[in-house]
């Protein structure tokens, strides 16, 4: 799979499956998607665009994943550490703030890793990274720190 920005849009995803058949996902950054199949004589010719919304999108993703594994879960090791993407809204106490007021590392022990803004990553914000709603945040560490970090990113 490979990613490509698509600035003002979001981010394509393309995708060629094992039987050759390429396909790619838009995703928008108001949270839609739009899934293209291409034709298989003609890998630059769209032979179905499918548009869904951002509930159509989750539902899609529910029905892809396992009823157990949360959407927003990364990735978690035999060790007990997780990986979790937290979004952090525009109304968020922290919007606007640095990120070394949050405190995160210090109050849960999670580590914030990465942030996703817009269609852009920004790997390892140090403490005067300045935070703006609508950013991802890419947290590491156990769940319980996960869940604390999620509440305290979550105050309004």
């Amino acid at each position: 799979m490979s990613a490509t920005p698509l600035p003002g849009i979001g981010v394509k995803y393309d995708l060629t499956t094992r039987e050759h058949e390429h396909l790619s996902v838009i995703a928008h950054r108001d949270g839609a998607r739009t899934v293209n199949v291409y034709r298989s004589d003609d890998p630059d010719a769209c032979a179905r665009s499918l548009r869904l919304s951002t509930a159509e999108s989750a539902a899609l993703i529910d029905a892809l994943m396992p009823a157990h594994h949360s959407p927003n879960l990364l990735h978690t090791t035999d060790l007990g550490l997780v990986a979790e993407r937290i979004e952090l809204s525009s109304v968020s106490h922290w919007n606007g703030r640095l990120l070394g007021e949050t405190r995160m590392r210090t109050d849960t022990g999670a580590s914030i890793v990465a942030v996703l803004r817009r269609a852009e990553a920004i790997p390892s914000p140090a403490p005067d990274f300045r935070l703006a709603g609508g950013d991802t945040l890419i947290v590491i560490g156990t769940r319980e720190g996960i869940d604390a970090a999620a509440e305290i990113l979550g105050r309004e």
